[in-house]
């Protein structure tokens, strides 16, 4: 039988995106801002560049706990001794959740006290309640690290205090804040809270307010850290969410609290007002129906085993193509979750994506007599 090649066709928007960035500029020293369901970089500046993560390093802190309450080896319940280690950071100016020595805090409350109230205190009772010490603690965080592609990162605490060995990079800082909200939903409502009372032993409770300013901003703003050191002056992961759409920025090197603040909710918002998302295929629903030659049916329903979304700009619209291609009709019998074609995602003459077509059930092939009938319909009618 002579074969055929089918092409369909879809045309929607695509971008430069190299114009759009030309046109805006933040006021920090680093800075990268990503589409969390494309995985789009809309802007970067000087992505790769060291920095000392300060607080931002609680985020890992926080992945390591979430992982073993996940696996089930931790539970929000189970209780730590502080120890006078973790205690004296409580006393020394720095953030603290303020637990005192030979306390029994649950694994929840020390969450919530690094989490909401940038606890350092919190930070090494939770290390040394999961390690044993925090040195072995920050030697689990660095192995997560290169597990999840942070190649320039190394942990040397659980509070990010300085250390000239603990060090990352605002693309790294990215991967670890998509991480955390791809893999840990349930926990990561923790990071909206805008308040943690502690009700701490031995005095009256104490509540303390998110160290996130653009929690307060009702901009949609759901996460993530802040974060502050001399040497590095400030710094920001922040996520916002409108309606199914999300924007991950991490930008470090602001010159204020203030400008921190202003130019983080700038990057956001610039991200939302010029740039759209759009859904091309969930992972294994239907796509597309693709004709079959000699099979029960006719035609086979095919997925995808991946989501795929593109990023668009508002303001400057291409074409992007997608197309469904196929050598066909695709001869029976087919097994489900076979490979039968190939989705092609171009942007003008440059792939942007390519993912396998599968089929999305079993098709026997007709039994001999219907196979010979059909074939003489074809060769007569031309009819497949």
């Amino acid at each position: 039988m002579k074969k055929i090649f089918f092409y369909i066709i879809l045309t929607i928007i695509y971008f430069n995106i190299s114009l759009a960035k030309a046109e805006f500029e933040i006021k920090a020293r680093t800075a990268i801002l990503q589409d969390h369901l494309s995985g789009k970089i809309l802007y970067e500046k000087d992505p790769d560049i060291k920095i000392f993560p300060a607080s931002m390093t609680k985020i890992m802190t926080s992945i390591i706990a979430f992982e073993l309450l996940e696996t089930g080896d931790l539970n929000l319940d189970d209780k730590f001794f502080v120890s006078e280690n973790a205690w004296r950071w409580s006393q020394q100016g720095y953030s603290s959740m303020f637990i005192m020595v030979n306390d029994q805090v649950s694994v929840e409350s020390l969450l919530r006290g690094i989490i909401v109230a940038s606890g350092n205190d919190a930070c090494i009772a939770l290390a040394e309640g999961i390690a044993g010490t925090e040195e072995e603690f920050a030697l689990m965080m660095t192995s997560k690290a290169k597990e999840i592609g942070m190649n320039n990162t190394n942990f040397s605490n659980s509070s990010g205090m300085t250390s000239a060995y603990n060090y990352s990079t605002v693309r790294d800082v990215l991967i670890m804040s998509d991480y955390l909200i791809r893999n840990y939903p349930e926990y990561y409502k923790y990071f909206e809270e805008k308040e943690f009372t502690w009700e701490r032993t031995g005095g009256d409770p104490i509540t303390q307010g998110n160290r996130n300013p653009l929690l307060y901003k009702n901009i949609g703003v759901d996460g993530i850290k802040t974060g502050y050191l001399g040497a590095e002056k400030y710094s920001l992961a922040s996520s916002i969410k409108r309606n199914e759409r999300r924007l991950i920025a991490v930008a470090s090197g602001f010159e204020t609290k203030k400008s921190r603040s202003k130019e983080s909710a700038k990057l956001l918002t610039w991200g939302l007002t010029n740039f759209d998302t759009i859904e091309i295929a969930k992972k294994e629903e239907h796509l597309l129906y693709l004709d079959v030659w000699l099979g029960k049916k006719d035609k086979i329903s095919v997925h995808v085993n991946s989501d795929i979304y593109k990023t668009i700009p508002k303001s400057r619209k291409k074409y992007l193509n997608i197309k469904a291609i196929y050598e066909g009709p695709v001869n029976a019998p087919i097994n489900k979750n076979e490979k039968i074609g190939k989705l092609l995602i171009s942007y003008k003459d440059d792939k942007i994506g390519e993912y396998d077509l599968l089929a999305s059930e079993n098709i026997k092939r007709l039994n001999i007599f219907s196979r010979l009938i059909k074939s003489i319909n074809y060769l007569i009618w031309g009819d497949v």
